[in-house]
């Protein structure tokens, strides 16, 4: 079924300057309300690169912060059959979301909630989607950037986050693209693999490896000498590098590691 409740209407992301919170604006006839940013066109061709970019399916649970008119969230169901939640400050936005979920016969996968996307629980979400804009960026980039630690500790290693206009500073994305004038931004949330970990293998070695967000850097010790680690990467809970000349994939779960021929713990 086409969307046509969403085919004029506009996402948009504002800030009340006492709560830092965001909302969207709707159709392009309403009234200009005090809390709302100017009036701006999401092409529907960008959500749906958004939703491609996470690799969304039926599967998928998605979380949208700043959701508006919930095109996202309704997208993310009547194309793909995934779950979503939506969350906006602005009570108008809510009910037309609300709107367009049942006129496009979503309502059993997605749900609108009236509250700051701060306080959202984002635990649960497989892809958590920002719609953002340049001139909010400015505004509140310091308080945006104070979900990056949460979107770090909450988030399953393997997450995907998709963000319109806004990066992390430091934390660079995995992959970025353009869409007509968008910029879009993708992260895989990385496991946790800094310290010390202890190989048990027919030749037993140590892992001792630092990280930086995806940045993976490490050696390990083989019968007492130390060997650099090359070409390692981390995409999720997938950690991939080669010593001596051959290739490792592991399986990052928590304190322990899984490869083919090996298991890891980690000591430190």
């Amino acid at each position: 079924m086409p969307l046509p409740a969403l085919a004029r209407s506009r996402h948009w992301l504002a800030a009340t300057i006492g709560g830092l919170a965001f909302m969207a604006a709707g159709p392009a006839l309403a009234e200009p309300r005090p809390l709302d940013v100017p009036y701006v066109p999401t092409p529907q061709a960008v959500v749906d690169r958004m939703l491609e970019l996470g690799q969304v399916s039926r599967d998928t649970y998605v979380i949208d912060l700043g959701s508006g008119d919930g095109r996202i969230p309704v997208t993310a169901a009547q194309r793909y059959g995934a779950r979503a939640l939506g969350v906006d400050l602005n009570p108008e936005r809510i009910r037309e979301a609300n709107t367009n979920a049942r006129q496009n016969g979503v309502t059993d996968k997605v749900t609108f909630k009236e509250q700051n996307l701060f306080d959202t629980p984002i635990g649960e979400a497989q892809v958590l989607t920002m719609y953002l804009l340049p001139n909010i960026n400015l505004q509140l980039r310091p308080r945006i950037l104070q979900l990056r630690p949460r979107i770090l500790e909450e988030l399953q290693p393997g997450a995907r986050v998709v963000s319109h206009a806004f990066t992390m500073q430091e934390w660079e994305p995995d992959h970025q693209e353009t869409v007509g004038t968008s910029n879009l931004y993708l992260w895989v949330v990385p496991a946790r693999v800094a310290g010390t970990w202890q190989v048990q293998a027919d030749q037993p070695f140590t892992l001792a490896l630092d990280q930086e967000f995806q940045k993976v850097s490490g050696s390990a010790t083989v019968d007492g000498r130390q060997v650099p680690l090359a070409d390692v990467t981390l995409r999720g809970a997938e950690l991939t590098f080669t010593l001596d000349g051959q290739r490792h994939t592991a399986r990052v779960n928590g304190r322990a590691m899984q490869a083919s021929g090996w298991t890891a713990t980690r000591t430190s």
